[in-house]
């Protein structure tokens, strides 16, 4: 699926000399026409070849396309934060976690644990053979096969569906599922906001963002058996509902971690989009958490077969992602210039210093991150380095 929706996209770059033309001559003094024709190629050139290199995957992978890595030997649980909680408190819980974990576990909340069961049920019908030809399969939708020839790759699979395909495909549960929380989501990222202090760039703006509802299906093994993070795109936030009691592993920004969310409550995850937009102020989790399999706790089920559904609150490919910085007015440093010419402060004029956030990263396009985020699977530097200033 990569190869072929690589080609596909590399395909539609705009290339300066075609595929059979040769690059254009020298200028020379008699033309000043065809010089300034020379420029402009190279001009495009550049452009061209900058693009290209900027969808090119890194070379060096934390973990080849599909290998397993080994759970974390001690596992945390999920700082706690509750919707039904006072403005005040929710928003200083949720800068609390973001900014030390990036991760938290939300309880309070509107999605039915019915409706989860149902998604969960449908999605367990979905992994056979003969349906994959029904589903998507332009990139990043439709179905992810780990298959490589090595005896380390972990035997699953996953599905990225959105919600309009869910519709299509007749999958009411996964549809409903997904929309709300997709609304949870929006909801999260709307006090975030408010909680780190930038202004919300999505809303309800239906052209800004979109849904992904990440099905993964793998098979259960030892308590020590390895995992696969398998394909990774950027988002805002991730919510993964718990239906029951198991354990997830997940690449945070401290290295891979395990947590144990309780059951009903919904894990929530940062991405790099939320980070960027933070200007470095909060944490983030690369991926989705990666259920450890055999690793639910206290349950006598036999199951071969685990289904785990997250939803990624994503972009838009046409958002350009940037830091989203506030104007702050420090009380400390503000300076006050009064002019007073009769002494009765008639001409008071007030000036007040305002201190300016420098950003930690330069602007980016989303569509170039996500197609070199998508193809590098987990590379063994953060993609975000080479955007920081």
């Amino acid at each position: 699926m990569a190869s072929s929706t690589q080609e596909h996209h590399l395909h539609h770059l705009p290339t300066p000399y075609g595929t059979t033309t040769a690059p254009p001559p020298t200028p020379s003094a008699h033309s000043n026409h065809n010089h300034n024709h020379n420029l402009l190629s190279t001009s495009e050139a550049a452009d061209s070849l900058s693009r290209l290199l900027h969808r090119i995957p890194p070379t060096l992978s934390l973990s080849f396309p599909g290998r397993r890595q080994s759970p974390p030997s001690t596992t945390v649980s999920p700082p706690l934060i509750s919707l039904s909680d006072a403005k005040s408190i929710l928003h200083s819980n949720l800068l609390s976690a973001a900014k030390q974990h990036g991760f938290f576990q939300l309880t309070q909340h509107s999605i039915s644990s019915h409706l989860a069961q149902s998604a969960e049920s449908e999605s367990a019908s979905i992994f056979n053979d003969e349906k994959q030809l029904c589903f998507p399969k332009n990139w990043p939708l439709g179905f992810d096969n780990d298959d490589d020839d090595d005896d380390d790759v972990v035997c699953g699979r996953s599905l990225c569906l959105d919600e309009s395909s869910s519709m299509e495909l007749g999958f009411s549960s996964i549809h409903e599922f997904t929309s709300q929380m997709e609304k949870l989501g929006l909801e999260l990222i709307e006090e975030l906001a408010c909680a780190v202090g930038f202004e919300n760039p999505v809303g309800e703006d239906r052209t800004r963002f979109c849904s992904l509802m990440w099905i993964s299906e793998s098979e259960s093994g030892s308590s020590n058996m390895p995992l696969s993070p398998g394909r990774v795109y950027p988002y805002v936030v991730g919510l993964n509902y718990q239906i029951r009691c198991r354990k997830y592993s997940m690449l945070a920004d401290s290295g891979w971690i395990s947590v144990a969310p309780q059951v009903d409550s919904v894990m929530v995850t940062l991405g790099d989009i939320a980070q960027v937009w933070s200007n470095g102020k909060v944490k983030k989790v690369r991926g989705r958490p990666v259920p450890i399999t055999n690793g639910e706790i206290n349950s006598s089920s036999n199951n071969s077969h685990y289904v785990s559904m997250t939803l990624l609150v994503t972009l838009a490919h046409e958002n350009t992602v940037s830091p989203l910085l506030p104007i702050k007015l420090p009380s400390l440093g503000a300076v006050l210039n009064k002019e007073d010419d009769d002494g009765l402060g008639d001409n008071d004029s007030t000036t007040i210093a305002v201190e300016e956030e420098s950003p930690m990263f330069n602007s980016f396009s989303f569509e170039d991150y996500a197609w070199r985020v998508y193809h590098a699977r987990l590379n063994i530097k953060d993609p975000l380095v080479r955007y920081r200033v």
